[in-house]
């Protein structure tokens, strides 16, 4: 029963729409935003990310989880080929070291496969950036939320360190 999770990890390639409809099939809509409200440690990775805004402009707008101050807006198409589909560096400000990315180098790649990125106004959330056409969030942290747009579990090495941090972080092992 997820109601009574200790932890929560909410993983996931698609569309923000088909996530939403099955979070609502699943009752889970209403759920998250209440856990995270308790405090319920939460990693949202890709989509599982994307799903924290308030809405979402990938087929048509349509509201999201709310979480997340802001919108999920589609990549430019000046960035190059998009959907980005591969590696891509991901730095945070040197002087306040996201715990996600704990012991990991600034500037270490991590593996993207999306079109669409959340696009907050609200910078206190946002843990690191990546560009690809534009600098957008790549990591998001605040209190028990954490989410990134790309892929730990694809992501080598460095992707296992970041769910290893999570981990610890989730057992008070910080």
């Amino acid at each position: 029963d997820v109601r009574n999770a200790d932890a929560v990890v909410l993983p996931g390639v698609g569309a923000t729409r088909d996530t939403m409809a099955a979070l609502d099939r699943l009752e889970l809509s209403p759920l998250i935003p209440e856990l995270l409200r308790s405090n319920v440690p939460f990693l949202g990775i890709c989509v599982g990310m994307q799903v924290l805004a308030d809405a979402s402009e990938e087929w048509g707008t349509h509201p999201c989880l709310g979480v997340v101050p802001g919108r999920v807006c589609k990549l430019p198409d000046t960035a190059g080929k998009v959907p980005q589909i591969g590696w891509n560096q991901v730095r945070y400000d040197p002087d306040a070291p996201p715990s996600l990315l704990r012991g990991i180098p600034n500037g270490t790649d991590f593996y993207f496969v999306h079109s669409f990125y959340v696009d907050t106004p609200d910078a206190t959330l946002v843990a690191a950036r990546t560009d690809y056409g534009l600098p957008f969030p790549s990591v998001l942290e605040s209190g028990s939320l954490a989410a990134t747009q790309f892929h730990p579990e694809k992501s080598g090495r460095w992707g296992l360190a970041l769910l290893r941090n999570w981990v610890d972080s989730v057992q008070g092992g910080q």
